[in-house]
């Protein structure tokens, strides 16, 4: 906190510029999904293949937080935040604008590069403006950006969507980013680079253990969430017997227990970080147990709805592990974890998929959710494992 004074920054306005970054981009990651009906459409190509428009900012995102984080080892925090928003804004800006399926493609793909390095660097920013002890705490009020986007922003696009066209969707994204960018500008600290800062020592967070289980357990683990979130409306649709004009409210409910869970996993994790990590899990396999026994009524499916959503805690519980096994790597480390969710965004629906292809139906993917949830938690259970046989490998430098 005292680097954040001595530059003139105060946290608080720090913490809401970075958040507004998270914001803008839970909103275009998360909304793009339901504004799927709108566009295929519109670009001439049907549901199926719009979902490619889905995993293109997808790989961007996997692609993006690592060659980022490596190149830009010597550049200032802030200065590389800015670049970032930057580059989001134009990525949602051409999308806005995409005049084909191959170009949407493209875009998608271009927006979702910025996304893993942003979160990374941002939560690298938040953590240094506070005392080791409440390093989670405010790294989940960034990643809270993201969540509150899930309850406002993303019902928000959607309506917007709905009555003025997809394509100012996209556009009010890309005015958020420039707005964050702004606000970078004006309140973070510049961020001095780190003595010996280099594209060489940032690769060397991939030479240790940790931050690989670390970033598997995200990746497995995180996946459960998304193979019911991306067929929850469907659900609600064909099994809940819903009107479409539930979806919104269910998808608030959700975004509302991601929010929550984001800041109740944080406050465990500056007191506990590993058993915060292995009771999260726990509890996300719990809650989709239950999900293919909820989906008969929207009584009781929402109350589970939004016990998976405080699963999502997960998300500041690894950032903040990242930063203790990365060593003196935290860029890459900590971009890196957004490509581990996002590889989870992929695996999750791919597998709840191929269940309900196989005649499983719709609520199996409650369970496809629950295998993965303790997928993530045996790999958390070797990290720990690990962790007791050389406790130094989780120690911070410094």
């Amino acid at each position: 906190m005292a680097r954040a004074a001595a530059e003139g920054s105060h946290p608080t306005l720090v913490l809401l510029a970075l958040a507004m970054g998270g914001f803008a981009i839970g909103t275009t990651e998360f909304a793009a999904m339901s504004l799927l009906p709108d566009f295929a459409p519109d670009l001439g190509i049907d549901e199926p293949t719009a979902g490619h428009v889905i995993s293109a900012y997808a790989l961007g995102v996997v692609v993006g937080a690592p060659v980022i984080a490596v190149l830009a080892a010597r550049v200032a925090r802030r200065t590389l935040l800015i670049g970032l928003m930057v580059l989001f804004a134009l990525g949602n800006g051409l999308s806005a604008l995409a005049p084909s399926y191959g170009t949407m493609l493209l875009f998608r793909f271009l927006a979702g590069l910025p996304h893993g390095a942003y979160f990374g660097v941002a939560a690298l920013v938040a953590a240094a403006l506070v005392p080791r002890e409440r390093r989670s705490q405010a790294v989940s009020r960034v990643i809270a950006g993201l969540t509150i986007a899930t309850v406002v922003g993303v019902p928000l696009a959607n309506a917007i969507g709905q009555l003025a066209g997809w394509r100012w969707s996209f556009g009010l994204v890309a005015l958020l980013a420039l707005l964050t960018a702004i606000l970078v500008r004006l309140f973070a600290p510049l961020g001095a680079v780190a003595p010996g800062a280099s594209a060489l020592r940032e690769l060397g967070a991939l030479r240790r253990g940790q931050v690989w289980l670390t970033l598997a357990t995200g990746a497995i683990g995180f996946g459960g969430l998304f193979s019911v979130y991306t067929y929850l409306a469907s659900t609600l649709l064909s099994v809940t017997h819903a009107s479409p004009a539930a979806i919104p409210g269910m998808l608030a409910v959700f975004g509302l227990g991601l929010t929550v869970g984001n800041l109740a996993c944080a406050w465990a994790a500056d007191r506990a970080l590993m058993p915060a990590a292995g009771l999260t899990l726990v509890w996300s396999a719990a809650a989709l147990a239950l999900y293919p026994f909820a989906v008969g009524s929207l009584w009781t499916l929402a109350p589970v709805v939004f016990l998976i959503g405080c699963g999502g805690g997960l998300a500041t519980i690894l950032q903040t592990r990242l930063m203790d096994v990365a060593e003196d790597a935290q860029t890459l480390a900590a971009a890196l974890n957004h490509s581990a969710f996002n590889f989870a965004n992929a695996l999750g629906p791919w597998l709840a998929g191929l269940a309900i292809a196989h005649g499983l139906g719709l609520p199996a993917t409650g369970f496809v959710g629950v295998a993965l949830a303790l997928g993530g938690f045996a790999i958390w259970a070797v990290s720990l494992v690990a962790d007791r046989a050389d406790p130094r490998a989780c120690e911070q430098p410094g």
